[in-house]
């Protein structure tokens, strides 16, 4: 009996001493998951930040380059101009004008009626057909 006793006492410590090892460490584990969960927001939220900036600094560097192709562009343009002493002839006309459909067919927008430039008339559309607007 002197030893059951002493298991018994034995076991009621070891219960005790985990019963207050959870009272005294649950609200101690508690704090501390709550602090790694803030930390793992915390990093979330300046990677997104980073993220962010990147693609802001993407699209600028995207705008900038497409400045400078406009510019080469039209540099080119005027040089044409200057080859062709400041006149459009017909073949030059014509040449825009397909050029101009070429754009509109890549967007899925050609008008249904087309007339083409001839004797050196500036190329017109029938914009009354042009799908794209509504009456």
């Amino acid at each position: 009996m002197n030893r059951l006793a002493g298991i018994t006492i034995w076991g009621v410590l070891i219960v005790v001493v985990i019963i207050l090892a959870l009272m005294f460490g649950l609200p101690t584990y508690r704090v501390w998951q709550q602090e790694m969960a803030g930390k793992a927001e915390m990093a979330k939220a300046e990677q997104n930040r980073r993220i962010l900036v990147e693609e802001a600094k993407a699209r600028l560097e995207a705008e900038k380059l497409n400045a400078q192709a406009e510019i080469e562009r039209a540099k080119g343009m005027a040089e044409a101009m200057k080859v062709e002493n400041g006149t459009l002839n017909e073949t030059y006309n014509q040449y825009l004008f397909i050029r101009t459909l070429e754009k509109l067919a890549d967007k899925g927008s050609l008008p249904q009626i087309i007339y083409m430039p001839a004797n050196g008339l500036v190329p017109t559309m029938d914009l009354g057909k042009y799908q794209q607007f509504p009456k």
